[in-house]
């Protein structure tokens, strides 16, 4: 296997183009491919899918499912993703958690990912049971590099992930189909 990172419209573009084999692709984009029981699944909050509000509303371009989940919420606002929502919240900037709003509103986790795959459904079942069976530990080197690359420190790494799950369970999938309810 190799590895390769982006921001997820990139690695949506990717997998859509057949230039992946399989990938976590957000979820708006997931609905039309085939997919194992893994995700990235904000069980309350997330702290990396957010909205400031009291801006003029803008959408960010590296994300699909997070504007779509935005406009469903009717929040107002500019859409941040990924290290720099992270950023932006670790600074004690005031900000809309859509996870959060999600949850309040619906009492369902959101699922902002899926991992899709184009072909070899045994290979990626393995993985997620495999996957689902240990429990995850990022080797300190990584954090570090993780930690440099986004400027956030390892311990508020660590607290981020804690709010993320990637079993793909049945509140989860109740939280999926509700999202593909309402789009």
């Amino acid at each position: 296997m190799h590895y390769k990172r982006g921001v997820p419209s990139d690695i949506n573009e990717k997998f859509i183009n057949r230039r992946v084999d399989a990938a976590f692709i957000s979820s708006i984009n997931a609905r039309n491919f085939q997919n194992v029981g893994l995700g990235i699944i904000a069980k309350k909050e997330v702290l990396s899918v957010l909205v400031i509000p009291n801006t003029t509303p803008a959408d960010d371009s590296e994300s699909a499912t997070s504007n779509v989940l935005c406009n469903l919420l009717n929040i107002q606002g500019e859409v941040l993703i990924g290290d720099k929502a992270l950023k932006y919240v670790l600074a004690g900037n005031d900000y809309i958690d859509l996870a959060k709003v999600w949850n309040e509103r619906y009492k369902l986790p959101f699922v902002f990912a899926l991992l899709c795959f184009h072909k070899d459904k045994h290979r990626y079942k393995q993985i997620q049971n495999k996957f689902l069976r240990q429990k995850v530990k990022i080797p300190q080197y990584i954090l570090t590099q993780a930690s440099k690359r986004t400027g956030v420190d390892k311990k508020d790494i660590l607290t981020y992930l804690a709010y993320i799950s990637y079993d793909l369970n049945k509140k989860a999938e109740s939280g999926l189909r509700k999202f593909y309810s309402l789009v």
